[in-house]
């Protein structure tokens, strides 16, 4: 696929390396040069050197001839605007990145699509939709739900106190009556394992397990993870992502939000209803104590600096609470802030990465999940009549050693996933994979 990426901002960059590692053919344009330099120099892509809104610089770069034109530049009006001349000028499917929540209503997106842009996203709203899923589960690292919240994936931490340690996939799957569950992948020092029945479970180990809603709890009894109820949040940060955030929780928990910018306070006091909001610096470890840190049930640090949104968590834990999430823009910064025992991490780079991804691939997607401390994408699919991957037994089908099939969705059921499963045309099937696992993937199910 020809794949047209504008602006070489820290989005557009790491879309840039993500799809050129999937062998697609990409352009990248910006106005600095620099930039664009410093991604040459890394990957196989072409590199112009233009305005994003200028149609002379857009026609010279052929943008009529890409498959997918992705607007990623820092300014939303500059964003819709280069969609707009992109798709006059032949460019297939258009997707603009915008901050204006507005856009995003149906209404809306009907209105934009008419204008010539395929797809919005709002990275700092599917951040906020992230910080408030780790929520919902405690004791989870992520957690991602599928079609009608039949299937749902949840990414744990195993200590050397959880029932399932030092034992064999093999082994915890005959122990249960009914198959509850499927790990898919290990993350286990910094590397991706896709396992099989004869790979135990280390002590920490950070484990991606695909399950139904109701078996949710069995998985985390197996992992050693005790339960307990949120009621207090303090959140650090009042950015675009913390406004939502407050939002969306204001009216289920008790929420503190502390923010810098006095000015900023001052509005978002006035936007937000049921949220106390605290001018003041949250590095401070004596406005934390006397705003009550100890109490909270959870922390979540999404400031726009990741070194402080690590630290502020490390030091919410060190006074006891619980649960902590941290914004963590800087890539570099992700396997630090795991092996330091940051609880649930946010990377808005991977979420619209997730939310963009499916457009590249030529099977019928329905979701995307890329994952943070991994490469890799949990993917769901739509099996096709007469596709490979209906051919038989999974034992039978000879998957690809990179790839591994957690759980089908089938009508109103949800199974999990085994040997002797067959996947039926339809199925919506859910399934871990490692890039270089996509393609064969691809065909299984076309």
């Amino acid at each position: 696929m020809r794949i047209f990426i504008a602006g070489a901002g820290e989005v557009g960059t790491h879309l840039a390396k993500m799809f050129c590692n999937a062998n697609h053919d990409v352009i990248l344009m910006d106005e600095e040069e620099e930039k664009l330099k410093q991604v040459d120099s890394h990957f196989d892509l072409m590199t112009i050197v233009g305005t994003i809104s200028s149609i002379e610089d857009l026609k010279e770069a052929n943008v009529k001839s890409c498959d997918l034109f992705i607007a990623v530049p820092p300014y939303q009006d500059m964003s819709i605007l280069s969609c707009i001349l992109a798709k006059q000028l032949g460019a297939k499917t258009t997707i603009a990145r915008v901050n204006n929540h507005e856009y995003l209503d149906e209404e809306n997106k009907l209105f934009f699509k008419r204008l010539g842009i395929d797809e919005l996203i709002y990275p700092e709203k599917l951040g906020a939709k992230e910080v408030k899923a780790s929520l919902k589960q405690v004791g989870t690292r992520q957690l991602f739900e599928f079609t009608g919240s039949k299937l749902v994936m949840v990414a744990l931490k195993v200590r050397d106190n959880a029932p399932i340690v030092d034992r064999t996939l093999a082994d915890i799957s005959s122990g249960n009556e009914t198959q509850a569950y499927n790990i898919v992948a290990i993350n286990r020092d910094g590397e991706t394992i896709i396992p099989r029945g004869k790979e135990s479970l280390q002590h920490n180990d950070l484990i991606y397990v695909i399950t139904t809603k109701s078996a949710v709890k069995q998985v985390m009894l197996d992992a050693g993870k005790k339960q307990f109820e949120i009621k207090n949040v303090m959140i650090l940060g009042g950015s675009r992502i913390g406004k939502k955030v407050a939002q969306g929780l204001e009216s289920k928990y008790n929420i503190k939000l502390i923010e810098i910018d006095k000015e900023k306070a001052i509005r978002l006091a006035d936007q937000l209803s049921n949220t106390l909001v605290i001018n003041g610096d949250g590095r401070n470890l004596e406005l934390l104590k006397d705003e009550g840190i100890k109490k909270m049930d959870a922390f979540v640090a999404v400031t726009g600096n990741s070194e402080v949104n690590i630290l502020a968590c490390q030091l919410a834990k060190k006074m006891g609470v619980r649960k902590t999430v941290a914004e963590v823009e800087n890539i570099d910064y992700i396997d630090l802030a795991e092996n330091i025992g940051i609880g649930t991490l946010i990377n808005k780079k991977l979420l619209a990465a997730s939310h963009i991804f499916r457009y590249t691939l030529r099977a019928n997607v329905s979701h995307v999940k890329c994952l943070i401390a991994t490469d890799a994408e949990v993917l769901e699919l739509v099996a096709q009549p007469s596709s490979k991957i209906t051919r038989g037994p999974l034992s039978e089908l000879s998957l690809p050693k990179d790839v591994n099939v957690g759980g089908i969705i089938r009508g109103e059921s949800a199974i999990i996933a085994t040997g002797a499963t067959q996947i039926e045309p339809n199925d919506k099937v859910v399934l871990f994979a490692m890039p270089s696992g996509i393609a064969k993937v691809e065909k299984m199910f076309s």
